[in-house]
This record gives structure tokens, sequence and C-alpha cells, in this order.
């Protein structure tokens, strides 16, 4: 059985659940326990999600990939999408969100003080930054990114075995 899945959605929200039921089958298949199958799936979906939110999709052709890959000790899971060429301010606040979270010992404390302030923002403001921190904490991973030269943006979560 192979320890790997790829594929590639359209930039639609009904794929997410396609590729969060794909994933999440493959995980069964692997046996492994229900916690981890719904800490990985509710990553993959994180990721997905802001792919879409933040992605460049003004090409009929534009894609979202992903990979899961099970190793010996870790999961790994990787977002890659298309990004506009002048994103450098969507850079800045991915690093320095990710830098925040990794500022803090335990993930649960970012995800308190992000919920703190999730709870005084507007009803209306979509961008509460919550999904990396559920990321970090609820899905105990450790993430990353890359920008590609291709003009795309690959999220990785790291899930420690």
């Amino acid at each position: 059985m192979d320890n790997i899945i790829q594929d590639i959605i359209k930039p639609n929200w009904d794929e997410i659940h396609r590729a969060r039921d794909e994933c999440c089958n493959f995980l069964i298949n692997h046996k492994l326990s229900g916690d981890v199958i719904d800490a990985i799936t509710m990553v993959m979906h994180e990721l997905l999600e802001n792919a879409i939110k933040y992605g460049n999709y003004e090409s009929s052709d534009s894609l979202i990939s992903y990979t899961l890959k099970i190793g010996k000790k870790n999961i790994t899971i990787e977002v890659t999408n298309p990004i506009f060429g002048d994103e450098s301010r969507h850079f800045k606040t991915l690093d320095k969100t990710i830098q925040w979270i990794r500022g803090y010992q335990n993930p649960f404390e970012a995800y308190i003080e992000k919920l703190k302030q999730v709870s005084v923002m507007p009803l209306d403001d979509k961008e509460s930054g919550l999904g990396l921190v559920r990321v970090a904490y609820e899905g105990q991973s450790i993430l990353d990114f890359y920008v590609r030269d291709d003009n795309r943006i690959s999220v990785s979560a790291e899930y420690q075995l």
C-alpha cells in the first residue's frame, strides 16, 4: 500500500470535502487512530480552505494540488496553489503568523491568544487568522511554507506520530 496520495482540485469549496474524504479514507486504510485521522483531515481542510481564499484563480486552468505522505515518524500535508506575483503583503502576513505561533512554547497558548483576538473582532471580518493556529494546536502540526519560482506557494504541516 502506498504511503502517499497526491491529487489536484479546482478552487471550489465542494472540492475541499472530496479531498478531505479521500484523505480520511487513505488514513483509515493505514489503520491510524481516530484522533490522528481527525487531526490530519482538519489540517488538510484548513490548508485547502486557505489556498482557495488567498490564491489567484483568474486563469481558468488554475488548480490546487495537495500531497499527504505518511512517514515512519510523521505525516506531512502540503498544499500548493497559484498566487499573484505581487503578493508580498500576504507572504509577510503568512510568515509573521507562522513565526508568531512558533514563538509560543505550546500552541495552546497561541490558540487561546488568537481566540481572545477573534472575540473582539467585528462579526463581518472574514480573516480571523484562526485556521493556522488551529493547524498548530488542534492539528498538532508544525507549519512551513515556501514560494516557488512559478508564482505558486506551498504550505506544509508536519504531524509527529
